[in-house]
Order: structure tokens, then C-alpha cells, then sequence
């Protein structure tokens, strides 16, 4: 059984809809999950889990929201290298350029990517989403 740790941050609910769809698709794999706001993770506690999930929605010009999320994330890029990461967020404009980023920050650092590009979903998660982020889930269940 895989320990999966899900760090994310909402403003409007649907990051948070899409963290608790990857914890239920998780769960249903056998993983232990936990839900964390990123005040509570820092790189001591990578060891603790065997996969971190990090999930932001677009924010201002397509960026990483820039009071809890920018501060911790930035703090753990250089305890990134080879780590199981995942990241994921909504967005309500513009092109995933801020997912983009974040994918690109995670390769330079050396974390071992679980995909390349990210899981977005565009405003509120249609079923579609909620389904593609449940899979996420029961595959880094796997993982």
C-alpha cells in the first residue's frame, strides 16, 4: 500500500474538488491518503509518503497562488530530486500556462514527474474531470 500525501490549496473549490476526487480514486486502491494545506508540508516530511499530489488553481497573470502555495513550493524545490510528484489545479482563463510552469520548475529540480503535463480542469470539474482525477488517484495508488 502506497502513502499518498495531497497538499493543495482552493480559492473557489474546485482545486479542492479535484484533490478530494484523486483522495476517493486513491482510497479506492488502498492507499493511505492524507490532506494537507501547504502550511503543514515541508521537505522533512517527504519521507513520510511515497507520493505527493500538489494541487494549485491559476491565479493573477497564470501563476502558482503567491501567499501559502509560491512560498512552500518554492522552499521544497531543492528537496525535489527524486521524488513521486503530481500536480494538478483549475483554471478559469487563459491556456494551462501556469501548470506548464509548475511541470518545468518539478524536471529542473529532478522530481521523478508523474506526468509531464499536469491534470487541469477548467473552472468547476465537469464529471469528466472528476472521473480523470479519481484515475489519477488509483494510479498514483500504484505508483
Amino acid at each position: 500500500m502506497n502513502k499518498l500525501a495531497i497538499v493543495y490549496w482552493s480559492g473557489t473549490g474546485n482545486t479542492e474538488t479535484m484533490a478530494n476526487c484523486i483522495a476517493d480514486g486513491a482510497r479506492e486502491s488502498g492507499a493511505e491518503v492524507a490532506m494537507l494545506p501547504p502550511g503543514e508540508f515541508s521537505a522533512a516530511r517527504f519521507s513520510e509518503f511515497g507520493v505527493v499530489a500538489f494541487g494549485c488553481p491559476a491565479m493573477g497573470a497564470e501563476q502558482l497562488e503567491e501567499d501559502e502555495v509560491e512560498p512552500m513550493f518554492a522552499g521544497l524545490e531543492d528537496s525535489l530530486g527524486g521524488k513521486k510528484i503530481a500536480l494538478f489545479g483549475s483554471y478559469g482563463w487563459g491556456d494551462g500556462q501556469w501548470m506548464r510552469e509548475w511541470c518545468s520548475r518539478c524536471e529542473a529540480a529532478g522530481a521523478n514527474l508523474y506526468d509531464e503535463a499536469g491534470l487541469i480542469a477548467n473552472d468547476s470539474p465537469n464529471e469528466e474531470a472528476r472521473e480523470a482525477c479519481r484515475e489519477l488517484g488509483r494510479k498514483l495508488a500504484a505508483w
